[in-house]
């Protein structure tokens, strides 16, 4: 995992442990254990086949091979890996899905903020 700035450190949620609450960083952030409440960083998250989350996370990217439940907004690529289970509101600019992932979710595709013209705006002319 590399983080922005943090010399490749990450922070991380072990198998054993549950956390209830909000966890914010600024590195990338990876969970093995269970976690009820919301997570914010600006760097990237990753969610371990025995990973259970419950709540919001926004993050730049994310990696998901367990279970999440909530709201998800990932700024960059979410990559859901073919054992995760994901339910909720998914607001993501790239998605991959590998065969085998469960997604349930209502799902919002956005643009990138810089360089993408919008068709809306295109003023091409029809025959």
């Amino acid at each position: 995992m590399k983080g922005l700035d943090t010399n490749g450190q990450y922070s991380k949620i072990d198998q054993n442990t549950s956390l209830k609450g909000t966890l914010k960083a600024k590195t990338d952030i990876r969970i093995d254990g269970k976690l009820e409440g919301s997570v914010q960083t600006s760097g990237k998250v990753i969610l371990g086949k025995q990973a259970k989350v419950v709540g919001e996370v926004d993050c730049t990217n994310a990696e998901i091979e367990g279970l999440f439940k909530g709201k998800l907004v990932v700024s960059g690529v979410l990559n859901l890996k073919s054992t995760s289970n994901v339910e909720g509101e998914v607001k993501t600019q790239k998605l991959i899905v590998e065969a085998g992932a469960t997604f349930n979710a209502q799902c919002k595709m956005q643009a990138a903020e810089e360089g993408v013209k919008k068709l809306s705006d295109s003023h091409e002319k029809t025959a």
